[in-house]
């Protein structure tokens, strides 16, 4: 059972809420909250599962709330967001005071709850299993996490941690950090300059994310170089505008040059391109070099963009292709990297140990095909040893 309580200043959502979650066997709601103080103290008081909140609350807004309850009790939260800028932008700092996921809402309001509903369940029954972390003095430390089924207990088997044994290594130098209240000294990216007589400048990086994905990137794109010798292409499950408020977001605190992707973007060494919502994100080889098209064709299952659709685009690259899965619920991927495997390119994918949620990670492992298998702040370092390799 699933215990959640929801946070929300109109009354007409907390009954909308409720009514849903009170329809299915696997939710209890424990109670309501009109405002973001209320809502911490409610959590501190029932310990809930599960937080569903608004952003934009009178008191305490959920920014202040989110924070103040990652501090002091670490609970899985889904944010309710407008499709507004600001909205977005906002959605993006909840994400990284460590909130799992967020309900974005069509017009300013859930006003069309039919639509959503099995969007709502989806998300919040991934979040109430997902890995949580205390947030301390602005960094993130491990919490207890919380099983899938409570109050049945489980022992887990954390996998083994697989490398593949290269030939050379590079040589790590530090790089400037921006500024000192950007990179803790510890996200100091290793120098990607490459070993003597080998030439990695025509290869690429693909990855793909999703739930706790935000914050994982984080992690992974802040520590990489800014004089990384190829492109990297990502794919983070979001929808339109909340994408460009997170490449905005990575540009902002990191070394290396981050964008949201756009139609024909000819891919630059040093530089990061995020899928936009609403988008699959292909590569091809093009007169001017590698180059990223996007296409609207039919979502795969509910996602556009899909971690399949850029892996399996990208896979005629070979050897030339280092491909990274992280953090998400479901299966986004596995397929693809399947096809990238076969074609001979390198696989690294976050273990258990550190994935939020460990679905489409899991789906690539279970596989046998991930030449590395590493918690998050060890990718960083593993993509630059591929890519130089």
């Amino acid at each position: 059972m699933i215990r959640v309580i929801i946070a929300d200043d109109s009354a007409f959502m907390r009954m909308v809420l409720s009514d849903l979650f009170k329809k299915q066997p696997d939710f209890e709601v424990l109670d309501t909250a009109k405002n973001g103080k209320e809502a911490v103290e409610k959590v501190l008081r029932l310990k809930p599962d599960l937080l569903t909140m608004d952003v934009n609350m009178p008191v305490m807004d959920g920014l202040q709330a989110l924070e103040a309850i990652m501090k002091d009790c670490p609970t899985p939260v889904v944010m309710c967001s407008s499709l507004t800028k600001e909205g977005a932008d906002a959605t993006i700092k909840a994400l990284d005071l460590g909130a799992v996921d967020f309900i974005s809402k069509a017009g300013g309001s859930v006003s069309k709850i039919n639509t959503i509903e099995d969007e709502i369940l989806e998300k919040c029954r991934a979040a109430a299993a997902a890995r949580v972390r205390r947030q301390i003095s602005g960094q993130a430390v491990a919490a207890e996490s919380k099983p899938a089924e409570p109050p049945t207990l489980r022992r887990i088997e954390f996998p083994k941690r697989q490398t593949v044994q290269l030939p050379q290594r590079p040589t790590l130098t530090l790089q400037p950090k921006p500024t000192a209240s950007q990179r803790p000294a510890s996200q100091t990216p290793p120098s990607s300059r490459p070993p003597t007589g080998i030439n990695p400048w025509d290869k690429l990086v693909v990855l793909g994310t999703s739930t706790g994905g935000p914050k994982a990137l984080q992690t992974v794109v802040t520590r990489l170089p800014k004089n990384l010798p190829c492109g990297v292409l990502i794919v983070q499950h979001m929808p339109p505008g909340f994408t460009k408020s997170l490449a905005e977001r990575l540009d902002e605190i990191s070394q290396i040059s981050v964008k949201e992707a756009e139609n024909h973007d000819i891919i630059k060494a040093g530089h990061v391109y995020v899928a936009p919502g609403n988008y699959h994100m292909t590569v091809v080889n093009g007169a001017r070099g590698k180059e990223i098209v996007l296409n609207q064709d039919p979502p795969l299952g509910t996602l556009r963009p899909a971690a399949d659709v850029l892996f399996k685009s990208a896979a005629f690259l070979g050897h030339k292709l280092v491909s990274v899965i992280l953090t998400g619920m479901g299966s986004d991927g596995a397929v693809g990297m399947k096809e990238i495997k076969k074609h001979g390119g390198y696989i690294i994918a976050e273990s258990e140990a550190t994935a939020v949620v460990y679905g489409m990670p899991k789906a690539v492992v279970e596989q046998g095909i991930a030449d590395e298998i590493l918690p998050l702040p060890e990718v960083a370092g593993a993509i630059v040893r591929a890519v130089n390799h």
